[in-house]
């Protein structure tokens, strides 16, 4: 009698052991479902594919334990209504770019872009090396929001326009789409600034609603149209030298997920910065050759005069430190940024400076 109840009393041990050893396994099996809408319409196949492509990659790593459902502009949010909606919790994620919310806190336009700032790969650097990713990181805190880097556009154009820009005197009364810092020294320069998404601008253009406009550069801007809505396209992209989108996360249900599936969306989004600015060049450069070619005659491809970018430069160096001014966070990140930039510039003009230089002869 002893010996079977010794018996059913281990059975019974076992497996509850069992169950103890497999309870991981039903707790892993917990799905998750979010959904991010963007700021750009579907036209736009590098920055809406490059949040399909998250949403793939994220789904194909955890085994659906993960899915995130994308929305192009408008379909769900309004396409600068993204930032609040994922702050308040009405969705879990968002992909957009973080000038856009300068009303939040100036301090955000850093983690974007800068006038006359870094590159692409001085961007990544500060983000990841030099505390860049932590206040951006500590910024967001303050809207229930965790960011991080999405692909970068690379240098940017700086912009069409119907009328030609000689002097910095045609800026003055000039109604342009532009956002950010690059706006404000605009608006110093004496024009108007609209702030419009992606998908409102070639309209607002065509119809001369506005004069002029910023958008990426040449695969962006012809897949929006903007080729045909206006003769004149100037470069480089002084206000934009480094853009980088962002994608943003409800910190609620960012926390809510397991350490594995947190570091499977982090990397997934590391990987989808790298694949992003990788395709922006090869398409820019196919595009830059359609224009050209196709359109030689009807587009006016050429760059800002010296002296306007001179007068550019120094609006820009006084709209930055006006703007760090402006909110302690902002002071916080400009000073970060300026140094690591300063710092970062002596390596920049002895390598791929001089190297550019020598190509060039």
């Amino acid at each position: 009698m002893k010996r079977r109840k010794f018996i059913a009393g281990a059975g019974a041990a076992a497996a509850g052991a069992a169950a103890i050893v497999h309870a991981p396994a039903v707790i892993a099996q917990q799905k998750y479902r979010w959904r991010m809408p963007t700021t750009w319409p579907p036209a736009l196949d590098v920055m809406q594919g490059s949040a399909q492509r998250l949403a793939r990659m994220v789904s194909e790593l955890s085994g659906g334990r993960l899915t995130i459902e994308v929305f192009p502009a408008g379909q769900i949010v309004p396409p600068l209504g993204v930032f609040d909606a994922c702050s308040k919790g009405i969705v879990e994620a968002f992909m957009g770019a973080s000038y856009y919310w300068t009303n939040q806190d100036p301090a955000v336009q850093w983690f974007c872009s800068v006038p006359f700032g870094m590159n692409p790969a001085g961007m990544a650097s500060w983000y990841y090396q030099g505390g860049g990713l932590k206040l951006w990181e500590e910024t967001y805190a303050a809207f229930n929001l965790v960011p991080r880097p999405g692909p970068a556009t690379g240098p940017q154009m700086a912009g069409w326009f119907r009328k030609p820009i000689n002097t910095i005197a045609d800026y003055k009364g000039l109604r342009m789409r532009i956002p950010g810092l690059g706006g404000t020294v605009v608006a110093r320069a004496g024009g108007t600034v609209v702030l419009l998404p992606g998908g409102q601008i070639y309209g607002a253009l065509e119809r001369g609603v506005i004069d002029a406009t910023e958008w990426v550069g040449p695969h962006d801007d012809m897949q929006l149209g903007l080729h045909r809505a206006a003769p004149y396209y100037y470069y480089p992209g002084w206000h934009e030298p480094a853009t980088t989108l962002e994608f943003a996360f409800n910190k609620k249900a960012y926390d809510s997920l397991p350490a594995d599936l947190k570091r499977m969306l982090d990397f997934a989004v590391m990987s989808i910065s790298v694949l992003g600015l990788s395709e922006y060049e090869a398409k820019n450069a196919i595009a830059l050759e359609r224009l050209k070619g196709e359109f030689k005659g009807k587009v006016q491809l050429t760059s800002l005069p010296p002296a306007v970018m001179a007068d550019l430069k120094k609006l820009a160096g006084d709209v930055v430190r006006e703007e760090a001014g402006k909110s302690p966070m902002a002071k916080k990140v400009y000073a970060s940024f300026t140094q690591f930039q300063t710092r970062l510039g002596g390596w920049r003009e002895i390598s791929e400076g001089a190297f550019h230089q020598f190509v060039a002869l």
